[in-house]
């Protein structure tokens, strides 16, 4: 019989993970180097802000951002699996994740943290002090997001507003101060994180069941479709509310027809007996994130 410790998931014998030193391969797992879609879903809210703000000659507040949502989603990812490693090992989906299957250690993990948390604070020190602030306020429902699921329906809501955050700091990035629009593109994002992750939960509505894990999939059933075509219309209707805050002008909202038509796809194609499909459209939001990203550029550049 293998032992857990010879168990490694597919994913680590190829692509870029497998070309990795073995011992350095699990912790690339437990930082899913191998599905980027986490780190372009944090990282989209903060470009939004900051093209929207104008930008104000801070280009290189994308990239300072960029290398921010990198760090963080990683090491919100090896967070999540210390804290769901005993739930992880019930569903089949995940019970191969390093902490898991004990490939690697508590303390180990935590070191890693660590490191990806100094990567972090590297880019804090780029922000102005009160782009900072918000940022470092981040990390209470950070902490917290794991153990929604234990407690509501809807931990989708939770890591909505998790993920949304950076729409928060890169508009205080640019200009030093919050306000409305980055405030609307917050709840926005909200609304447009929990369908695409509603979406991202059909595929384990079955595992869940069993474990007794909670989602929004769940909740829906074979209203998921719909409910996802709602929070996909509530965040287009939040999202044109901050572009219209920011150029009160009826072709800026035009920007935002393809992301518009984009999302409308989506929520037509859901089906909540189809794993497959649901992710292959959940990960199709990298491209809605760049499609909102332009409409906000063009906003922000052509406003007065």
């Amino acid at each position: 019989m293998t032992a857990a410790a010879d168990i490694v998931p597919d994913s680590e014998r190829r692509g870029f993970i497998g070309a990795l030193p073995p011992r350095l391969r699990h912790f690339a797992s437990l930082m899913r180097l191998d599905r980027p879609i986490g780190t372009w879903l944090l990282y989209w809210p903060c470009a939004w802000s900051v093209a929207l703000a104008r930008v104000d000659g801070r280009w290189d507040l994308f990239l300072w951002l960029l290398l921010g949502a990198f760090a963080m989603r990683s090491a919100g990812c090896v967070y999540n699996d210390i804290v769901d490693r005993d739930l992880d090992r019930s569903v089949e989906r995940t019970r191969l994740r390093p902490l898991a299957s004990r490939r690697v250690s508590l303390r180990s993990a935590w070191i890693l943290i660590g490191l990806l948390c100094a990567i972090g604070l590297v880019v804090l020190l780029r922000l102005q002090w009160s782009a900072a602030l918000v940022a470092v306020a981040s990390l209470a429902p950070v902490a917290a997001y794991p153990f929604m699921k234990r407690i509501t329906w809807w931990p989708q809501a939770w890591l909505g507003l998790v993920f949304s955050w950076g729409a928060l700091v890169g508009w205080p990035a640019v200009t030093g101060n919050l306000a409305l629009p980055p405030l609307l593109l917050w709840f926005g994002s909200i609304a447009w994180v929990v369908g695409y992750d509603t979406l991202y939960a059909i595929q384990d509505i079955e595992d869940d069941e069993l474990a007794g894990v909670k989602s929004s999939a769940r909740r829906l059933g074979n209203s998921a479709p719909l409910g996802i075509g709602i929070c996909y219309a509530a965040a287009l209707l939040l999202w044109s509310a901050s572009v219209w805050t920011v150029r009160s002008d009826w072709l800026a909202l035009l920007a935002l027809a393809p992301a518009a038509l984009h999302l409308a796809n989506q929520a037509l194609q859901a089906d909540p007996k189809d794993g497959d499909l649901a992710l292959r459209l959940f990960r199709s939001n990298r491209t809605c994130g760049l499609l909102v990203f332009l409409a906000m550029l063009v906003v922000g550049l052509s406003a007065r």
